[in-house]
């Protein structure tokens, strides 16, 4: 074939093409122009809300990865916000369509893979992207819906009559098809029963061997679909970042408010703030999903503010998930696991949360989570006693759950993990607030100190109706961290003696809260921390009082000269004189004001060599560091030498961290008589020993 020849077919094949995208634009912008969200009234156009999702190349579930090395992550301090996303690099997804002309995209349930499908599909129709393609999007769904009655479903003819209806004959669209000019867009693979999958799945396979040259772009859930098609190259659409989170909430809030562009950008600005706060972690990381995302920023919109009851946002989060987001877009799927009712599915899965999390497992191996489930399944009423029957039944279940819900994802081969570990915190909560009995509540706060049961002990105390028992034996387990310890007991006597008999005008709890901290070794990492003490009175922040602000000064003077060497001295000298010098703060207390200007008047003169200056220090340093600290024993009865090893330092971190939870506790707790509360206040930071 001539060079001429090839350049007419190639000038009649775009012209063929363009004149099909001219036809066909108004049903593509009808068809992917828009979105319509759960519980907003309106539809919303895709330009005004839609952000360029990111994919992964590696499909997480099908990672090698060591269970050990999941586990020996630090429970206190891992990175929930990108939980599972290990050494996973993301590429815009548009980039894939590019490079692969066959694709398969897979997500968790409300990733977006239905947006971003129809993103595609309004780019090409707008000539944005692959402007020489004809953009063809079909719901699988629909199709099967249609052909129902048929025995036999052919692709190309069905797409073929959807165009002959605006005047595109069929032998221009297999013109099209044979030249590769199709951009074919195939969303929703897993909504499809079992029985219409097999025969979409072969028509699929069908038209990319006849017409290999077009791209298509098939979406479906992670789990929904095992069928490998021939020549695609899979990907996985990743969990939104922080700034794509940003860009939705700026863009929805600018939808909803439409009327006032830059108050829906303030009330954006606001939502991200509040969003990134230390204290607002957990719902973060539910919005890195944009289905829980839109739920997230439409409770923020009517409140004003994210919700006072966590557990009420992770209640309708879940509800979503398990029944809504299905319901909304009108699937039935098949129901693999159909004699287990949503309360028993709920039950189901509060116990495997509580069972992992308990253990300290954020990610498990699939045997786990299906003995799991077996054991569950086998105290149903009408249970199967078979074993094999049993554990075949736990299997199902497992993939209904991850396929259908998305609560549990594989993050490796066989190595699961709830898709959010919020979720597994609600739930264990939930678990915990269900089976509430002395004796499991005895058990559940053991772990008050622990700094990663946090977010636990906060829901269930919301949820408790009423919380006073729960509240109570928080603070008698409390106590016990420092009754089983002589010296952190001599530390706390000591600690409610000083403060005693100061009188303050700052709530006593308070008070304790400045002392605790203010006597801990000045090295260690809980020295002069006042948030707790902060929380409990903010007067604090202002002008301290003059006991409160002398014992601080004093504090800084002792940790300065412990901190001194002989080769800095000469150097950090005047550190010591200026420490040293409280006039301000010792008008009422003139014994001491002599005594610190006595110590004063031993340190040598500035004037002095470096030598004779360091010769000094290492002769007298020590004595006269001791010297102070007993000056400041026994005028202010602070600054002890308490002796704490590390195990000691250790309990004292977690007797401090419990008492937050407790009082963040009392704070969330939605039934607790003022009895309780009173009684709480009274004797935070204070060890009842009957």
């Amino acid at each position: 074939m001539s060079l001429e020849t090839i350049m007419e077919n190639t000038s009649d094949i775009d012209t063929l093409v363009q004149k099909a995208r001219f036809a066909h634009y108004e049903k593509i912008q009808a068809q992917c122009g828009t979105l319509h969200l759960l519980d907003i009234a309106r539809p919303i156009g895709l330009d005004d809300l839609y952000v360029e999702v990111d994919i992964f190349e590696e499909i997480t579930s099908k990672r090698w990865l060591e269970m050990t090395e999941l586990q020996r992550l630090d429970s206190n301090n891992f990175d929930r916000f990108n939980l599972g996303n290990f050494n996973q690099q993301r590429i815009p997804a548009l980039e894939a369509v590019t490079n692969y002309s066959k694709l398969m995209v897979l997500g968790k349930t409300g990733s977006g893979k239905t947006s971003f499908l129809q993103s595609i599909a309004v780019n090409c129709n707008q000539g944005k992207f692959k402007s020489n393609y004809l953009p063809i999007f079909i719901s699988l769904k629909k199709i099967a819906e249609n052909n129902c009655d048929r025995e036999q479903l052919i692709l190309s003819k069905y797409i073929c009559q959807e165009f002959n209806d605006y005047g595109i004959s069929e032998s221009d669209m297999m013109s099209i098809f044979s030249q590769g000019k199709a951009l074919i867009l195939l969303d929703a693979l897993d909504e499809l029963t079992d029985a219409e999958s097999e025969k979409v799945i072969r028509e699929i396979c069908n038209f990319s061997e006849k017409f290999y040259k077009n791209t298509i772009v098939i979406t479906c859930r992670l789990v929904g679909q095992q069928y490998q098609f021939k020549g695609f190259t899979e990907v996985e659409i990743a969990d939104f970042s922080k700034s794509q989170i940003a860009n939705f909430a700026d863009k929805w809030f600018v939808a909803m408010l439409k009327n006032s562009l830059w108050e829906g950008k303030a009330k954006a600005s606001e939502f991200m703030q509040k969003l990134e706060l230390p204290e607002n972690q957990q719902i973060l990381e539910l919005a890195t999903t944009p289905i829980l995302l839109n739920l997230t920023c439409l409770v923020f919109q009517f409140l004003g503010d994210f919700p006072t009851l966590r557990s009420e946002l992770y209640k309708q989060a879940l509800e979503l998930l398990l029944v809504r987001w299905d319901e909304a877009r009108g699937i039935k799927r098949d129901e693999v696991y159909r004699n287990l009712s949503l309360l028993h599915k709920i039950k189901l899965l509060c116990r495997v949360a509580a069972t992992t999390f308990t253990q300290g497992d954020y990610f498990f191996p699939k045997t786990k989570i299906q003995l799991l489930i077996a054991d569950y399944l086998r105290h149903l009423p009408n249970a199967p006693t078979d074993l094999e029957v049993l554990e075949l039944n736990s299997t199902t279940t497992l993939q209904a759950i991850e396929a259908q819900h998305g609560l549990f994802i594989e993050q490796g081969r066989s190595i699961y993990s709830f898709s959010h570990l919020t979720f597994q915190e609600y739930l264990t909560a939930r678990e915990i607030v269900a089976v509430e009995n002395s004796q499991n509540l005895q058990q559940f706060v053991t772990n008050i100190g622990e700094k990663r049961w946090r977010e636990v002990f906060l829901l269930a105390a919301e949820m408790m109706q009423p919380a006073d028992d729960f509240l109570l034996l928080i603070k008698q387990q409390i106590d016990n961290f420092v009754i089983s310890n002589h010296k952190l007991q001599k530390f706390m006597i000591w600690l409610g003696e000083k403060t005693s008999n100061m009188k303050l005008s700052y709530y006593p709890a308070s008070v304790r809260a400045f002392y605790f901290t203010l006597a801990l070794p000045p090295d260690y990492s809980l020295a002069y921390n006042q948030s707790l003490a902060l929380s409990l009175d903010s007067r604090l922040a202002g002008k301290l009082a003059i006991d409160l602000a002398l014992d601080m000064a004093l504090i800084h003077a002792l940790t300065v000269s412990l901190r001194m060497t002989s080769y800095i001295f000469c150097q950090r000298l005047s550190a010591i004189a200026l420490a040293l010098d409280l006039q301000y703060l010792l008008q009422d207390y003139p014994t001491l004001q002599q005594s610190l200007q006595n110590l004063y008047e031993e340190l040598p003169s500035p004037q002095e060599s470096r030598i004779s200056l360091k010769g000094w220090w290492q002769e007298n340093g020590e004595t006269w560091t001791s010297k102070l600290r007993n000056l400041i024993i026994c005028d202010r009865q602070i600054a002890h030498d308490w002796q704490f090893d590390e195990n000691d330092l250790q309990q004292l971190q977690e007797y401090w961290n419990a008492n937050k939870i407790l009082l963040d506790c009392l704070n969330n707790a939605g039934n607790v008589t003022s009895a309780t509360i009173k009684s709480i206040e009274k004797n935070l930071l204070l060890v009842n020993y009957h």
